[in-house]
């Protein structure tokens, strides 16, 4: 995947380029704690690298960031801030990625996002890295009053080792959705995702699509707790394709509240032979037909 040269916040290696949005403050995160006293409760510790953006006003177009690894044995170790104001609805893109396969880069990021009283955030976050990276990620969300968030992490190409840690928080009468897709393959894969439904009328659902490639081992942990009267759905899936795939789905219910609902649906399965031979009859050769079938699985 090439760089994305147009993202308002662009990281690679170490090099950052800022571009400027008018109701946008962008700033690398060791700026942002010198700037503002009320970073240092978001941040832990003092930041070395990564960025802060506090979204102040309506934007009607796709915020973008981009962190790439371009040299051979990169750290990074990034710390992100993200706020959004009351009532605004922001998206965001963002991509994190190797530009070449053999890089051996590690790339370590851990990072807040804030949603003001009925902000609404849809973020699309996409993971494309080479296959002897070492990747771990651990985000917390926190969902203010009214506020709505709906968040993808999509691995299009899984790095030799990878962790992913997804921590939400839903106040009253906020609602989380919370996609992870996972196209695995030579890779050891941890993940932890949490919605924590914290406050009465708040609602989370979580949804996972893994597909366990040659020599993927995948470890995921998936939890839905209520504290109030709330809702939650977990739906977590597997498709191991390959006799040297490895997948182990944990999902988990914690009620502390009698008036919340929550459910789950999990299963582990493979491709069915007659989808298989129906393809075939249609032109597809196997391995074409195999691909098609995980696109359409990791899509539904």
């Amino acid at each position: 995947m090439k760089n994305a040269k147009n993202a308002n916040y662009t990281q690679t290696d170490h090099e950052i380029n800022i571009t400027e949005i008018k109701g946008v403050e962008i700033l690398p995160s060791n700026l942002a704690i010198k700037k503002y006293e009320w970073t240092k409760e978001y941040f832990k510790g003092k930041p070395e690298e990564g960025y802060f953006i506090w979204i102040k006003e309506q934007i009607d177009f796709p915020i973008t960031t981009c962190m790439s690894i371009a040299s051979k044995s990169v750290s990074q170790n990034l710390q992100n801030l993200m706020v959004v104001e009351k009532n605004l609805k922001i998206k965001l893109h963002g991509t994190c990625n190797s530009l070449k396969k053999d890089l051996c880069g590690r790339h370590t990021a851990s990072g807040r996002i804030i949603l003001k009283e009925n902000a609404v955030l849809e973020y699309n976050h996409i993971h494309t890295w080479g296959n002897e990276d070492v990747v771990d990620t651990d985000y917390e969300f926190i969902l203010e009053k009214g506020s709505k968030l709906s968040y993808t992490y999509k691995v299009t190409s899984t790095p030799k080792k990878m962790k992913l840690n997804a921590n939400i928080i839903c106040l009253e009468n906020s609602t989380a959705n919370l996609t992870i897709i996972g196209n695995c393959e030579n890779s050891d894969v941890e993940i932890k995702d949490n919605i924590l439904l914290k406050e009465k009328n708040s609602s989370g659902i979580l949804k996972l699509r893994l597909v366990g490639k040659e020599n993927a081992k995948i470890l995921s942990r998936s939890r839905i707790t209520t504290e109030a009267e709330c809702k939650g759905h977990l739906d977590c899936q597997g498709l191991p394709i390959h006799k040297t795939a490895e997948m182990i789905l944990i999902p988990e219910l914690v009620c502390r509240d009698n008036q919340s609902q929550i459910t789950h649906e999990a299963s582990i399965g493979k491709i069915s032979e007659e989808e298989l031979n129906y393809l075939k009859t249609r032109g597809l050769n196997e391995h074409e037909a195999i691909d098609l079938i995980v696109n359409g699985f990791l899509e539904n």
